[in-house]
């Protein structure tokens, strides 16, 4: 008896996964076809979905789609994932790695702002800069956070940016910043050439949601002068494997 409720739960996920991958909704003969049952089995299995919501049966040809509870299920645990608690285990195995000083950061309008933190000193040092701002276009992190922006979308963004100068290399148009974004897509990292301050280098890559939006990005950064041997190249392939495994726990799966 046990073994028979396995193998119906086994089924009742099947049909699940297939009705997932089908958003047209699918008829009792193909659902059954496909997971290999009887019409009669098929249509118990469906009718146990349907009477907790998991499955609803719509329209005039009676075809099988996803029910609103099982979308509820998902919202719940998506939003129970929480970015800081995810992130930190690669943030502090990304810092370890490199050496290197590790940022977390969200945009808040036309500004990125520090949300967590990763290096070797005290805690006091580790919380002074969260909750700081900086200007999107002079910072890798900023970049990051609007990758997947169009240019009318940035235009429009920051049409009364003043673009005020940080370093030796900071953007001083919306064109030039547009021209560096169109690389850094193609990359998939953005990099921060003593923009914001001069000796520094900073690399980002964006953490994306369940939705493939980004919702945060991550960066590594370090003084020149004392790191001769850390390129922005080696640095970034770093930052794209832990911005790719916190944008998986976060429910990404591009």
């Amino acid at each position: 008896m046990a073994d028979i409720k396995v193998q119906s739960l086994d089924r009742a996920f099947g049909i699940l996964k297939m009705l997932a991958r089908d958003t047209k909704g699918l008829s009792l003969a193909d659902i059954a076809a496909a997971v290999e049952l009887p019409k009669s089995t098929a249509f118990r299995l469906l009718a146990v979905l349907i009477q907790h919501d998991y499955v609803r049966k719509e329209g005039p040809a009676g075809l099988y789609r996803l029910g609103p509870a099982f979308l509820e299920l998902s919202s719940r645990y998506l939003n129970s994932l929480e970015l800081k608690t995810e992130s930190a285990p690669h943030m502090g195995e990304l810092a370890a790695s490199l050496g290197t000083i590790v940022f977390l950061a969200r945009r808040q309008g036309k500004r990125m702002v520090y949300i967590d933190k990763e290096d070797q000193y005290t805690s006091l040092r580790k919380y002074a800069i969260i909750g700081q701002q900086k200007p999107l276009y002079c910072t890798s992190l900023g970049k990051a956070l609007i990758l997947d922006m169009s240019d009318d979308e940035l235009r429009v963004l920051l049409a009364d940016e003043r673009f005020e100068r940080f370093g030796p290399h900071t953007h001083a148009t919306i064109d030039a910043l547009l021209e560096d974004l169109r690389e850094c897509r193609k990359r998939g990292w953005a990099r921060d050439d003593e923009e914001a301050e001069p000796d520094i280098n900073c690399v980002a890559a964006p953490i994306r949601d369940y939705r493939g939006e980004v919702i945060a990005a991550i960066s590594c950064s370090w003084v020149l002068e004392s790191r001769p041997d850390l390129t922005a190249a080696k640095a970034a392939s770093q930052v794209l494997r832990a911005a790719e495994a916190i944008s998986r726990s976060m429910g990404w799966t591009g």
